[in-house]
């Protein structure tokens, strides 16, 4: 399959992309790794006209630690993710959101700016990170905003994001002393298959009595959107981590996701799914927090 015409454009440095991005507006789309872009265009689902790689752009493809915060470059690539030592020493359930993505072809491409801007309601990046809270940077040429990635997505295709935008970092807080993350996944194969659901979990543990200070369960594949599960989480606040309140806090996602049925797999089957591996996540991230 051909992909449609467009007049590509190859800026050097970040300014200089938002200045085209300023001129083209909804007539440009800004070009990462392309393993869902230029997909979608040769299905001709989408057919631009201007494509901006920022391929060339330094900056993008850093992974940068300061003062408690992480920022992580849109054009960092998934296997980079999975490789970057200051990641997997705080972020395990990013490294595992990583390596689940794609085949190791797609990884050495799929960039985490694009995994996000996709907005796709299975991709396997968002949910690992909104577990840790993260925020992304929007920048145009008139200046920057911050936005928390769980108010980015919008829908199936649909982001906050501005026509004349670009998705340039993601900041993460490195986590508390005492906590542990997890990500897990389930498809009908182990490479190139889309989330029939996922998860990702933390818990941040209190030093005294160890019971549970701090809990996030995000859902993916389950709503248009990845999602928080609330009565997972308050479930969890207060409470010693056991198998039985894991158990009790996997079917209390189960009724916080809403799930639909597909040629995949029916909405009942997700339900039960989303009990079973919001469990493993959540022992998952309590012997990461063990660990920690």
């Amino acid at each position: 399959m051909l992909l449609p015409k467009f007049e590509f454009h190859e800026p050097i440095t970040l300014p200089e992309a938002c200045e085209i991005m300023g001129e083209l507006k909804d007539k440009g789309r800004p070009l990462a790794g392309g393993t869902d872009l230029l997909v979608n265009m040769k299905k001709k689902l989408i057919a631009p006209g201007n494509l901006v790689s920022l391929s060339r752009i330094e900056e993008l493809k850093e992974i940068e630690a300061s003062n408690g915060v992480l920022k992580i470059g849109a054009c960092v690539t998934a296997v980079e993710l999975t490789e970057s030592e200051v990641i997997s020493g705080s972020f395990g359930a990013l490294v595992g959101g990583a390596a689940s993505l794609g085949s190791p072809l797609v990884r050495n491409m799929a960039t985490i700016g694009g995994n996000i801007v996709t907005a796709r309601p299975a991709a396997d990046l968002p949910p690992a990170l909104m577990v840790y809270g993260a925020e992304v940077v929007l920048k145009r040429s008139s200046g920057d905003r911050v936005v928390p990635l769980e108010d980015l997505l919008k829908g199936p295709g649909e982001t906050l994001l501005g026509p004349d935008e670009i998705l340039t970092q993601v900041l993460l807080i490195k986590p508390q002393p005492a906590a542990g993350a997890a990500y897990v996944k389930l498809g009908v194969r182990k490479t190139l298959e889309i989330s029939l659901v996922n998860v990702a979990a933390y818990i941040g543990l209190d030093s005294q009595d160890g019971s549970i200070q701090t809990a996030r369960v995000v859902l993916g594949a389950v709503a248009s959107t990845p999602i928080r599960a609330p009565s997972a989480e308050k479930i969890l606040l207060g409470e010693k981590p056991s198998d039985a309140l894991f158990e009790d806090a996997g079917n209390e996602a189960a009724k916080d996701s809403r799930p639909i049925d597909d040629y995949r797999g029916s909405a009942e089957y997700r339900r039960d799914m989303v009990k079973v591996l919001t469990r493993r996540a959540l022992s998952k991230a309590y012997r990461d927090a063990q660990e920690n």
